[in-house]
């Protein structure tokens, strides 16, 4: 394009341009304006038809939430979802899950030929997009969701990785998840093991302090105390019982020096009267029996069948009780024999020196019996005092001493006590992690759901093709408006009547116009449309020949 006022033409300035002058020139170089334009219009139809198609594929999948809410059963899983989507497809889109896919399916065989496994890898990694997770609407209600998409050539392939890919996310979530819950409850089980060995080894610990230092412990003083109260509590007890034994000893013993003196007062008796005091000896062992049996029940009143005095007075009873046996059986026997034996002259006897020697010989053998009795019970509570005044002493030892080791004691106790609470904590969450686990195994945790499955696109998002041939028509035609430009600025002829008057400042009287040979401008007319209809159809024939490719190429 022609500058209007700056530039100079010759010696002159160069004058303003019209919309006439303008219109000349696009007449003048419409060969170099529509060549170019043509030209460009010929390559973009032929890169827009031979750029192969991508088609993207897309699936949509939702997040869906636990069955069981957290508030019930705390998940083991801690990272939130768009964390753990990132992490996924840092597994999905490794080396070896995308070679796999390629080979599986087949992808991009042209660039296999020239091109190493890694740098297609990383091709098809940049045609791979994972969405983030965001609130979408499906169905009137609102959901979490994210999207995969996959671009390429061929639409149903493209459609079938998108789909294997949404395949391996919802996999490897189930994976991931169980997976971590499995290692969760396993690391706390371990905890929860090792904290128990712990508690038990301190517990062994304390145990054998507690052993060792039996009685003088700080927390036994007061049951050291209750023990002594009952000690001394005891002993005036069997004070008393000594006490009340001695007074009946001192009775017995007198009532027997009497019937002492009763029997010693009585003339002998005959033979008869020694049979007749069989039967009197049989009566007294009755009432002896009947005696000891009114002093069982008196004492089992008072006093549980273990106790010292009931167990003798029930050996006596039945001491008695073999006597009367042993005394019915001699008797028996007497019988026997006498009967057996002629009778004999009986000698005469006064019965009332038998009944009263009888009596007195019962009373006798009672009374001595009682002594006895009150002599052995009078030796088992000396005994049984003995004992008692060693345990008040052994307890008044503990209790005078001075606590030991009460700071190792405390410090015991202290890591007894952090020890428990420890393996409390860690066996319930142990348990938690548990159904936390069985929750991922029967999958009603956070799991991921297809809510769009892979689509199968009908046209190509790349190239746009109508976009890519208008621009390449364009530059085109503004290239070829450059270079008229250029070509008119460098011509500095005499173009029209007002080129004249304007840089010569004469006046024009007339004009010659130029004078050319007819055959040699119809041959230039004919080389020109020539030269244009064979461009032109070479060019359409380009531009079929590229469309007619895309066509019966397109899957």
């Amino acid at each position: 394009m022609q500058p209007t006022t700056t530039e100079s033409y010759g010696n002159a300035s160069r004058r303003p341009l019209d919309l006439e002058d303008y219109i000349d020139i696009l007449r003048r170089h419409k060969a170099w304006i529509l060549g170019p334009a043509f030209c460009s219009l010929v390559i973009a139809v032929v890169v827009a038809f031979l750029w192969p198609d991508t088609f993207v594929s897309q699936a949509v999948i939702r997040v869906v939430p636990p069955q069981v809410p957290e508030t019930y059963v705390p998940t083991n899983v801690n990272m939130e979802m768009s964390q753990r989507i990132n992490s996924m497809a840092q597994t999905i889109l490794s080396r070896g899950n995308l070679t796999n896919i390629i080979n599986t399916f087949g992808l991009y065989p042209r660039d296999k030929q020239r091109k190493p496994m890694e740098d297609i890898v990383e091709e098809m990694k940049k045609e791979i997009r994972i969405g983030s997770v965001t609130g979408m609407t499906a169905q009137n209600r609102g959901v979490s969701a994210f999207s995969i998409s996959f671009s390429y050539e061929n639409r149903i392939i493209a459609q079938k990785v998108t789909a294997d890919l949404v395949s391996r996310f919802m996999s490897e979530n189930t994976r991931d998840r169980t997976t971590q819950s499995v290692l969760t409850t396993q690391f706390l089980k371990d905890q929860a093991e090792s904290a128990k060995k712990e508690l038990e080894g301190i517990e062994d610990r304390m145990a054998k302090f507690r052993q060792v230092n039996a009685g003088r412990l700080p927390d036994q003083l007061q049951n050291n105390q209750i023990l002594l109260n009952a000690a001394e509590a005891r002993i005036a007890n069997i004070n008393a019982n000594i006490s009340r034994v001695s007074q009946e000893k001192m009775l017995l013993e007198t009532e027997l020096r009497t019937a002492k003196t009763a029997l010693t007062s009585l003339k002998p008796a005959s033979d008869q009267v020694a049979v007749q005091a069989k039967n009197e000896k049989l009566q007294v062992n009755e009432a002896q029996i009947t005696q000891a049996e009114q002093i069982l029940g008196n004492l089992k009143e008072h006093y549980k069948d273990t106790y010292p005095d009931v167990r003798r007075m029930e050996i006596q009873v039945a001491s008695l009780k073999n006597t009367r046996e042993k005394l019915i059986k001699q008797d028996l026997e007497t019988k026997k024999i006498e009967a057996d034996q002629p009778v004999k002259e009986v000698k005469r006897y006064d019965p009332e020196f038998a009944r009263n020697s009888q009596s007195v010989n019962a009373v006798i053998e009672r009374l001595e019996a009682q002594i006895k009795l009150t002599q052995i019970q009078t030796e088992e509570y000396v005994r049984e005092m003995h004992n008692g005044e060693e345990n008040v002493k052994l307890i008044h030892s503990r209790i005078e001493s001075q606590p030991v080791g009460e700071q190792q004691y405390a410090e015991v106790i202290r890591d007894r006590e952090v020890a428990k609470l420890k393996y409390e904590e860690l066996n319930r969450k142990r348990s938690q992690s548990a159904i936390a686990e069985d929750l991922e195994k029967r999958q009603q945790g956070e799991s991921l759901e297809v809510l769009d499955p892979a689509s199968l696109p009908q046209t190509p998002t790349e190239p746009k093709r109508p976009m890519l041939i208008a621009i390449g028509t364009g530059v085109g035609l503004i290239l070829g408006l450059c270079f008229a430009g250029a070509r008119e600025a460098k011509d500095a002829s005499l173009k029209n009547l007002k080129d004249v008057r304007a840089y010569t400042q004469l006046t024009i009287l007339g004009s010659v116009p130029l004078l050319e040979n007819d055959l040699v401008v119809r041959r230039r007319k004919r080389l020109a449309w020539l030269a244009w209809s064979t461009a032109c159809l070479v060019g359409i024939i380009i531009m079929t020949g590229s469309v007619f490719y895309y066509y019966t190429t397109r899957v």
